[in-house]
């Protein structure tokens, strides 16, 4: 009796909220009367009385002044990961007697590396300065070699995006305890450990550690950025300009780029564009330009021309063959290409 009684009183609740809250129940579906909901005019309030407690309750932000705005804009390519020719983990460079080895790790996974190296050897560590990259060995007895040694191992940031560069400084020791020089005493020396470091380092490049100390005291976002101005889209380069020429030199002719001559002491290089000369490397010019068999590029011939702007720091422009300006789009699509493979 008592679960008929419970029974009926359920039934009679849920008739209820019928009679109670229409045909739409407690909860009604309020998206169609939304949708067809009118505006309402504003509320029109005498002259006399202050509108101060009327505000919306989502104001819409008003549009801050751009100047990229009032021009028309071209969305840039985004940045390559990785440089066309980084594809070694590890190559040895050299520039005007500097010798260096160029290491597709950020600076923080080098930096164990090179620890590792020296206590794989047995070469004692003598000092350390995490800020400044460094690493100073102990002085050490090798066999071929009457007076002993000490090396200095710097670890600094690549030009690309996590890269890192490995440089070896050697000293022999004299009488007296110098500081260390400005180059090594003995370069073939200093050749050969690096070339030995560098052969540990690419064996060990896929189990890299990384030091935590190191990683905060050195960027890996590089030496190189794509920055648009007002009136041009440029290569930022934080490097000496007798690098960062040969940089470019080097890295032009990896981006379908064919020098045609070249003016240092004017920061000139007078190329052609010839493209993608293989299939997959036509992949995002299809993105950008249609998916045309032959790039509408091709052909054209442009000035790259690189500017000391401040110590250390190189800017590098695209411009028409006679040096007037192009296109932001074809700075931006030839640019980003070429900032992808100068290292």
């Amino acid at each position: 009796m008592m679960r008929l009684i419970i029974g009926i009183g359920l039934t009679a609740l849920l008739a209820g909220c019928s009679w109670i809250f229409g045909e739409d129940g407690l909860f009604p579906d309020n998206a169609d009367r939304y949708q067809t909901a009118p505006e309402l005019a504003p509320i029109d309030v005498p002259a006399h009385l202050s509108t101060d407690a009327i505000q919306p309750d989502y104001p819409v932000p008003a549009v801050a002044a751009s100047a990229q705005l009032a021009t028309q804009f071209e969305t840039p390519r985004p940045t390559p990961l990785t440089a066309n020719n980084q594809a070694d983990a590890v190559r040895i460079q050299s520039l005007v007697g500097e010798r260096w080895a160029l290491v597709s790790v950020a600076p923080g996974q080098l930096w164990p590396q090179v620890r590792g190296f020296l206590t794989t050897s047995g070469i004692g560590v003598a000092a350390v300065d995490a800020e400044a990259g460094l690493i100073d060995t102990q002085w050490v007895k090798l066999e071929d070699r009457e007076l002993a040694v000490r090396f200095r191992f710097r670890v600094d940031t690549g030009v690309q995006r996590n890269t890192a560069e490995l440089h070896v400084l050697q000293q022999t020791r004299g009488v007296e305890d110098a500081s260390w020089p400005g180059e090594s005493d003995d370069r073939d020396l200093e050749k050969k450990m690096l070339e030995d470091v560098a052969q540990y380092l690419a064996n060990s490049a896929e189990s890299a550690p990384i030091s935590m100390m190191a990683d905060r005291a050195m960027s890996d976002s590089g030496r190189i950025t794509l920055e648009d101005t007002e009136t041009t889209t440029r290569i930022r380069l934080e490097l000496p300009f007798d690098r960062a020429w040969a940089s470019v030199v080097k890295g032009t002719e990896a981006a379908d780029f064919a020098i045609d001559d070249r003016d240092r002491s004017q920061g000139i290089l007078y190329v052609t564009f010839v493209g993608p000369q293989e299939e997959d490397d036509s992949g995002w010019f299809d993105w950008l330009w249609g998916g045309e068999d032959d790039h509408p590029l091709a052909g054209h011939r442009y000035q790259i021309r690189l500017d000391n702007s401040d110590q250390g720091v190189v800017l590098i422009t695209l411009l028409g063959p006679e040096g007037e300006p192009i296109e932001r789009r074809e700075q931006q699509a030839l640019l980003t290409i070429l900032r992808g493979n100068i290292t």
